[in-house]
């Protein structure tokens, strides 16, 4: 934590968004997709749907014309304007404030649960993506053996106040230092502070 808040003091969201619907769609459309491709796109989908009911109103084509370059996109379009629909429907316009009510919309699994709790709501979370799950193994954090089991360690190890900005910080540095095929887990300047003399991450065994 100590070095994560000297590399990142500051953890701006990385996706473009006004209030929870856009962040919330942003978050839906960024799956097996860079943040900044997302951040190309959305300006024009929200100008053309910035809220629940604007964006229920468009065709699912126009959708898809506004995000055909991102992947999935023909799903992802078809999601937009449903969950769109059912915010009208089932929560007045608004978007809900927990994992439940959002879980149950389409298109939104935990991981995207977990990012609008907490930073659209300051709910303590912590969505782990593909990066997270990565450095929690090379940091011996956790087994690494499925996301959700990611998850529940990185919350027993450090407290709950840090979840929302600690997250980002890890995803920060999996960017930009420790990545996939730039780190083994003790190549970085992180991983070769912590763990000088490990020559391989760990490797986990199942319980």
């Amino acid at each position: 934590m100590e070095r994560l808040e000297q590399h990142y003091p500051e953890t701006p969201i990385p996706l473009d968004h006004s209030d929870p619907f856009t962040l919330l769609i942003a978050v839906l459309l960024s799956a097996q997709c860079t943040d900044k491709k997302v951040n190309e796109v959305t300006p024009a989908l929200f100008a053309a749907g910035p809220n629940p009911a604007a964006m229920a109103a468009l065709a699912e084509q126009t959708i898809l014309g506004h995000i055909r370059v991102l992947g999935l996109a023909k799903t992802k379009a078809r999601n937009v304007k449903r969950l769109a629909e059912l915010l009208l429907e089932r929560h007045d316009g608004a978007v809900p404030r927990s994992f439940a009510e959002l879980e149950a919309l389409p298109g939104v699994g935990h991981k995207t649960a977990s990012v609008v709790m907490a930073q659209a709501f300051g709910v303590p979370a912590f969505p782990v993506d593909t990066h997270i799950h990565r450095l929690a193994q090379r940091w011996g954090l956790s087994n690494g053996l499925s996301v959700e089991q990611t998850e529940r360690d990185l919350k027993g190890l450090f407290p709950r106040e840090a979840w929302n900005k600690l997250h980002l910080q890890i995803i920060f540095y999996g960017r930009e230092h420790c990545t996939a095929r730039g780190c083994n887990g003790t190549l970085c300047g992180l991983c070769r502070e912590l763990y000088p003399a490990r020559r391989k991450p760990v490797q986990w065994r199942k319980a």
